[in-house]
């Protein structure tokens, strides 16, 4: 059911020993808002491994590489063996199945040859993971390694913590693995440390963390210098969630960050214009794309019941009593309380762009924006657009009559119905009369 299931996975991290709020791809789990777009900005591991290094974290020796013949190269000077690594935005990505066959995209590679023809098997390809849907993520970059033998993994991430309200060290010294499995299965194996945003991390802090996750002797000092930088890191670039999975120790005596997930506050985007360029379209749905360009709130679903609808709680209920008659939403929209006519008319314009949608539901409550406003942005875009799908339209609060009026008056094939519960029935009933 394809509402359930997105408003589920958005709040499955909650339901976990620890709270925390990012621990899941924003890309497919943005933060609802009930007011404005609020996205959280993820790049690639490529990309977030060029900023640990500047700040002088330890990290594996590699470069990124968009052609078989970058890898053959990169891997000779690796000395013949390296980890390939797809370059795709969502998690579960070594359990994931690339559309050609390859099963997994991270791969250790014993030969240059070898490593060439995984790339050659990930490039241009799409990675579907329990993260990407059906479709999959393009691989358009892969980045390779050099192959490290770590004695130990641990999982260490700063992410954001709804209780505490402030930075969160969330980390464990099973490393490596799905963070989430473990929090259910093994509770007691998760370090939690919240952070006092006006002291930060402290060195006491950081050695705190590290006796708790029984660094030894030899490494304890490294793995504190690493979560003091970490989190200068989290601090420097408004980050909502650092991720090191895994964070390992090796023969040298270092600790190493092995694979790294970092999410960006969209709202910091103004002081971060260098990263936020980074911002890789190609990885995200087109129609979430034209929504985030039009500033609207949107998921889009598996059904074929496009909703248009102001409030994010309203927009989960009337989703919710779709599926309870019989039906499937094809999107969550929340247009926001001062959405102006054009931006109703650009949320008309997403919606018809999913060619899985056969009905429309416009449910909307006038407050701060009026009913008449949404009525004649619904006529607009109709008019424009030559809407020829079946629409209801459910509008009530401020100027609700002017509203009223106006559709019954614009000759439309509208239906107006003042009722909930009769609205979502009847957008079903018409998305169930339209041809396959």
């Amino acid at each position: 059911m394809a509402c359930r299931k997105v408003v589920f996975s958005l709040g499955a991290t909650f339901r976990t020993p620890f709270s925390v709020t990012q621990l899941m791809d924003p890309v497919y789990c943005p933060t609802f808002q009930t007011s404005t777009h609020k996205r959280h900005l993820s790049i690639h591991e490529y990309q977030n491994m060029k900023i640990l290094s500047k700040y002088g974290i330890e990290i594996p020796k590699g470069e990124v590489a968009d052609s078989p013949e970058m890898v053959r190269m990169i891997t000779d000077q690796l000395g013949g063996r390296s980890v390939v690594k797809a370059q795709v935005l969502a998690g579960g990505r070594g359990k994931g199945t690339f559309t050609g066959g390859l099963q997994g995209g991270v791969h250790i590679a014993k030969s240059t040859q070898e490593a060439v023809g995984f790339a050659e098997q990930m490039l241009g390809g799409k990675l579907v993971t329990k993260q990407t849907g059906k479709r999959g993520r393009p691989c358009n970059k892969v980045l390779v390694n050099e192959m490290l033998q770590p004695l130990q993994e641990y999982y260490f991430a700063i992410v954001i913590d709804r209780t505490t309200m402030g930075p969160c060290i969330i980390a464990s010294r099973e490393g490596g693995v799905d963070i989430e499995e473990t929090a259910q299965t093994k509770p007691d194996a998760i370090v939690k440390q919240p952070i006092d945003i006006h002291t930060g991390v402290t060195d006491e802090v950081a050695r705190d963390v590290a006796t708790r996750l029984g660094f030894a002797a030899g490494y304890h000092d490294k793995a504190v210098e690493q979560f003091l930088k970490l989190y200068q890191v989290f601090t420097d670039l408004d980050c909502t969630m650092l991720e090191i999975n895994p964070l390992t120790e090796d023969a040298n005596g270092q600790v190493i960050c092995m694979d790294v997930k970092m999410n960006f506050d969209d709202t910091a985007a103004y002081r971060h214009k260098e990263i936020f360029d980074l911002r890789d379209w190609s990885q995200e749905d087109p129609r979430e794309v034209q929504a985030t360009q039009a500033n609207l709130n949107y998921i889009g679903l598996d059904g074929d019941i496009g909703c248009l609808v102001n409030g994010a709680g309203l927009a989960m209920a009337t989703m919710d009593l779709i599926q309870h008659h019989g039906g499937s939403p094809a999107n969550f929209l929340d247009i926001g309380g001062g959405a102006s006519t054009e931006e109703v008319e650009n949320a008309f314009r997403v919606i018809n762009s999913d060619k899985k949608v056969k009905a429309i539901l416009v449910n909307i409550f006038g407050g701060i924006i009026k009913c008449d406003e949404i009525a004649q942005g619904i006529i607009t875009a109709s008019k424009t657009l030559n809407l020829e799908l079946p629409m209801v339209v459910r509008l009530q609060g401020t100027n609700f009559q002017v509203a009223k009026n106006m559709i019954e008056s614009s000759g439309l094939k509208i239906n107006a119905c003042e009722h909930f519960g009769e609205s979502a029935r009847m957008v079903v009933d018409l998305a169930r009369q339209r041809p396959v």
